[in-house]
């Protein structure tokens, strides 16, 4: 957390007279801007679904999003920064410069390479802190694929990208001292080097080294290539605070580099720049800028709205109001903006051996902040973008080839070793369910392997499952707090308690496709470690709880204190065992005892007199509080799963009365996000959960239904990995009071089981919900819960 389709297509929107502009001013639908495109044809289409995005979701309050310009898993994301360490804050009032990477909802400083400001007057500044310029909300609107600002000193400026450039437009006052400011020495970052060079009167190039996340890592390297559409007037560059006016080059370590450019706009008030960016090399760069670059703004912008249209046109939401269309939708949205391309128009790109590699038939992603999206993005993803879901699977492979290991949370080309557990397993076991790695099951198995029973060598800059020794001689993860780190990250053994349920998951994941593939001595081995959830119950208080080096359990008994388990407590984390809650439900008394604890943990009495006010009341206590809770936190990753567990505990409804008081924490405004977005995390947990359609296993095949919020979803599925071509999710008539499951059924056959399989969804038309006024004996019979995964997994 930390800080092809079934229905008649519409005319599609790359067509003339598709594209507007759109501009949400700070949450609201304003009027276009003055050089818009004309409106589309409404007898063409009565809804453009990008009118119903909104980029400023999240960018107050801790959600960390950014509002400014990308394509679906754009290389480019160029956004404001404003001075929060991610990015940009809503609550600031200062733009420090327009850069070139961002990542969605992170909670630790990253990115921001090249902010780049336009200005007039005198050079008098190279701190951007300090040439920073005022802005107003009022004055600014963003769309997918753009954004722009009125900023206080008369310029405006807009922004527009495409796969790896990112273009800028300013239309600056009548003067003779109209200037861009491209900052190679200050970034959101620690900067370890930056050189910048200006080429020739239109080009400038730069290399930025940087390193960090939420602790030191090994660094990074970002190129750029800038090109303006006609020449400057003056240039310079500087070093720290020194401005040479016509010098060419400047270059830094740690200190401040950068350069200017001035123009004349007396005349032609517009200035245009195409920034394309390679983690590869120079070279990369201008091929990239060959590749992407000299369009005009308009048509960058137009040909973005239309990558995003498409996009989105894949879910086509019916009901609903005005509001819930635009929550729903921004979410989607912000689902599709990472992983990122990470490989160049040639396909080459560095790999995390330092080396220079080629994609040969496949996109290179990176950016994987896998213990987050293992839970939601990555099935959401592997549903809507099967292709690009394969890439990113194959991508991680070749990490694993290249690197050594395989990740667990990287960012560009290097391991930070941020949160803990094992969430590359239920990641790649994901893919594999979902049919995404054919061709590739045993390279992916065999790196899998290694991963689960073995731990990096010391020279390696990855963790792994860094408690490996310990968790399989003992089955456990010894609580070590404060053991010294041998490298940068975070250590397994300061979560003990939460990194033994994550290993437990993710060796009941490995199990199941270890079964698969014909590996059943292995397979028999995951299914027993798949219940070293158990070594870390404690009967005498009910709750799991860490255990430290000589077996004893440690740390406060109280189960809301939050010693021993990852940004949680052990209120929360001990739903995490979806791979065996019939297992859980047992160790807990029975279903009753589960029921009576998983209504104090929601607050269930006070939920159904007040969703709202309890979600905001009760559940939710500010973007970073974790710990010292007894109570569900929706705006983290370890609670996503745990609405859900009412499927399995004979009281179906109530994982509706849950989910959509949650869904009643996402709103139309800048802090309408339920924490850190880490990535689309949360935005995929509330579309999907949106849809009624769950993934309650991750790294399985097994999707949790429960009633969806819109009369009716078409979503238009691969037909490569959906025979079908598309999927109908129906709920007529669902409204807040009316939200009851009566029926489920598939095709028109009665589905009294409260989840499906990967394989029956691939096979249905239609997935259709009989909705009412109160509870029903829909999904209460023992047999319609999920079963335990292990014991399918044990069987040779």
């Amino acid at each position: 957390m930390r800080r092809t389709r079934r229905w008649t297509r519409r005319p599609h929107p790359r067509s003339a007279g598709a594209v507007t502009a759109l501009a949400l001013l700070g949450g609201a639908l304003a009027a276009p801007a003055a050089d818009a495109v004309a409106p589309y044809d409404a007898t063409a289409r009565t809804e453009r679904l990008t009118d119903l995005v909104n980029p400023f979701i999240g960018t107050a309050n801790e959600g960390n999003t950014y509002p400014g310009a990308a394509v679906p898993f754009g290389m480019v994301q160029l956004s404001p920064d404003t001075g929060h360490n991610t990015g940009y804050d809503h609550a600031d009032t200062r733009i420090r410069g327009f850069s070139a990477v961002h990542l969605s909802g992170v909670g630790c400083r990253i990115g921001g390479d090249l902010p780049v400001l336009p200005t007039t007057g005198d050079i008098t500044a190279t701190d951007n802190a300090r040439y920073a310029v005022p802005f107003r909300h009022t004055d600014e609107a963003a769309g997918p694929g753009y954004y722009r600002v009125g900023l206080g000193n008369g310029v405006r400026a807009e922004l527009t990208a495409s796969r790896r450039t990112g273009v800028q437009r300013y239309t600056f006052p009548a003067t003779d001292r109209a200037n861009v400011l491209l900052n190679a020495g200050q970034a959101l970052h620690r900067n370890r080097a930056s050189a910048v060079e200006i080429l020739d009167d239109r080009t400038i190039r730069t290399s930025i080294t940087g390193s960090g996340f939420c602790q030191a890592t090994e660094p990074y390297t970002v190129h750029t290539l800038t090109r303006f559409d006609r020449p400057f007037t003056a240039y310079g560059t500087w070093e720290g605070a020194t401005v040479t006016d016509g010098s060419t080059r400047a270059a830094a370590t740690t200190g401040r580099s950068g350069a200017w450019v001035r123009f004349d706009t007396r005349g032609d008030r517009t200035v245009e720049a195409t920034t394309a960016l390679s983690y590869v090399d120079a070279r990369g760069a201008a091929r990239n800028l060959r590749a992407e670059g000299g369009r005009s703004f308009s048509r960058v912008r137009q040909a973005a709205r239309a990558a995003w249209e498409d996009r989105l046109d894949d879910v086509r939401a019916h009901g609903g109001d005005r509001t819930l269309r635009r929550t729903f939708y921004s979410s989607l949205y912000r689902s599709f903006l990472a992983p990122n391309t990470g490989s160049d128009t040639d396909g080459r790109y560095r790999g995390w051996d330092g080396r220079v590699h080629r994609a040969r038939g496949f996109t290179y992603y990176q950016n994987w902040s896998l213990w987050d999206t293992y839970r939601t993005q990555a099935q959401l993803l592997a549903l809507l973008a099967p292709r690009e879901s394969r890439d990113m699977a194959l991508s991680v492979l070749r990490v694993g080839e290249e690197g050594g290991w395989l990740p667990k949370w990287g960012y560009g080309t290097v391991e930070t070793n941020i949160m803990t557990g094992d969430p590359v397993t239920p990641f790649l076991t994901n893919a594999y369910q979902q049919g995404l790695l054919r061709g590739h099951e045993q390279q992916a198995y065999r790196a899998l392997r290694r991963n689960a029973d073995g731990v990096p060598p010391p020279g390696s800059p990855a963790v792994g499952r860094e408690a490996n020794a310990a968790y399989l001689e003992r089955g456990y993860v010894p609580h070590l707090e404060g053991r010294p780190h041998t490298k940068p990250g975070d250590s397994d053994h300061d979560h003990g308690g939460s990194a033994t349920l994550e290993y437990a998951l993710a060796d009941a994941a490995l199990g199941e496709m270890a079964r698969d593939l014909g590996h059943h001595a292995d397979a028999r081995r995951y299914a027993a470690r798949a219940r070293n959830y158990r070594s870390v119950f404690d009967p005498d208080t009910g709750f799991f709880r860490p255990r430290d080096g000589d077996g004893a359990f440690t740390g406060p008994a109280d189960p809301a204190r939050g010693s021993g388990f990852h940004e949680g407590t052990a209120w929360q984390y001990q739903w995490l065992v979806p791979q065996d809650l019939p297992g859980l439900i047992g160790l807990l008394g029975g279903p009753d005892a589960t029921n009576a604890r998983l209504d104090t943990f929601f607050a269930y009495d006070r939920l159904l007199a007040d969703p709202a006010r309890t979600a905001r009341e009760v559940w939710v206590d500010g973007p970073y509080e974790y710990y010292n809770a007894d109570k569900y936190n929706p705006q983290n990753e370890p609670d996503l799963i745990a609405p859900y567990t009412y499927l399995s505990t004979g009281k179906p409804w109530a994982t509706t009365d849950v989910v959509h008081a949650a869904l009643t924490l996402y709103t139309d405004t800048p802090t309408g996000m339920t924490g850190n977005d880490d990535l689309g995390t949360m935005s995929a947990w509330h579309v999907l959960s949106a849809l009624g359609l769950y993934p309650i296993r991750p790294g399985s095949a097994v999707w949790g239904l429960s009633t969806p919020v819109f009369d009716r979803v078409d979503l238009a599925l691969d037909r490569r990995h959906h025979p079908r071509g598309g999927l109908t999710l129906r709920a007529p008539g669902t409204t807040s009071d009316r939200r009851y499951i009566q029926r489920v059924r598939t095709d028109g056959t009665d589905h009294p089981r409260t989840y499906l399989t990967s394989g029956e969804l691939r096979g249905l038309r239609e997935l259709a919900f009989t909705v009412g006024e109160a509870p029903s004996a829909w999904g209460t019979r023992p047999d319609a819960a999920m079963p335990a995964l292990h014991t399918a997994a044990a069987r040779p």
